[in-house]
């Protein structure tokens, strides 16, 4: 079996090589078919299939040599084919297990969003009960309700739980391009960073412009990520390794809020 493979590695490099297509993403396309076909017939880290991706791997390797000059990127290309070919399985079981994530988080998300109506309700009614006190205790009242309701302290760990919650989702999508995962599940990831960096975003009149400026430099690797999927670029992966260090610098930056709850 692994003597059939290696010929019909060759033979595809071969075809490439003729038509003018032997290029990483082209070769990259041709070891994930071949190592395709047979990693149904084994179990996953079995022998049987490291010697398969070995022979894989050694055709491109030999059938490169004999072109010459520097394929480091080819055969990088060729790796990653093997490796989104024999994690193909895997990646189809995190896929389910990430959309029972996101189930579980928007039942996460509700449960919270019951507490805090509850808790604006209780000091609704407090505030109103206190509306005929006397002008001091009014006061009294008014002002713990909007200590409480205002909270530096609780806008502060809701602000960074989404920056983190979206630097997570950015380490997935990082993760799933440089192990083979479906370019479905890395936009999943982009989304959902998407969605909690809108979570985080700062406020105008809160915030010191290099702190804006820096969301913004985010959302805008994030629009790259997306446009480099959607038209299959192999500098995905770059773009998005841009991308975590992009987020990884925006986290290290300070606001004013910060200070006050220390």
């Amino acid at each position: 079996m692994s003597n059939n493979i290696k010929e019909r590695i060759k033979t595809d490099l071969q075809q490439a090589k003729e038509t003018g297509q032997l290029r990483a993403e082209r070769i990259r396309e041709i070891v994930k078919s071949a190592v395709s076909q047979v990693v149904s017939e084994f179990k996953e880290g079995s022998g049987e299939l490291r010697t398969i991706v070995r022979d894989a791997i050694s055709t491109v390797v030999e059938n490169l040599q004999a072109k010459g000059g520097e394929f480091k990127e080819e055969v990088t290309a060729s790796i990653e084919g093997a490796l989104e070919a024999v994690n193909s399985k895997r990646h189809e079981s995190i896929a389910k297990t990430q959309a029972e994530v996101k189930q579980l988080q928007a039942k996460l998300d509700e449960e919270e969003n019951k507490i805090q109506q509850e808790v604006d309700g209780i000091l609704a009614e407090i505030q109103e009960s206190g509306s005929e006190k006397p002008t001091e205790t009014k006061t009294a009242i008014d002002s713990a309700i909007n200590a409480i309701q205002n909270s530096e302290e609780v806008a502060l760990l809701k602000k960074r739980y989404a920056q983190l919650q979206a630097q997570l989702a950015i380490v997935r999508a990082n993760l799933a391009a440089r192990y083979g995962g479906r370019s479905e599940e890395v936009k999943d990831y982009l989304d959902q960073a998407k969605n909690w960096l809108q979570q985080a975003r700062p406020q105008a009149e809160e915030v010191v412009a290099q702190v804006q400026q820096k969301h913004s430099q985010v959302e805008e690797k994030l629009g790259e990520a997306g446009t480099s999927i959607a038209r299959k670029e192999y500098q995905l992966r770059q773009v998005l390794r841009d991308l975590l260090l992009s987020v990884a610098d925006w986290l290290k930056e300070k606001e004013p809020s910060d200070k006050a709850v220390k």
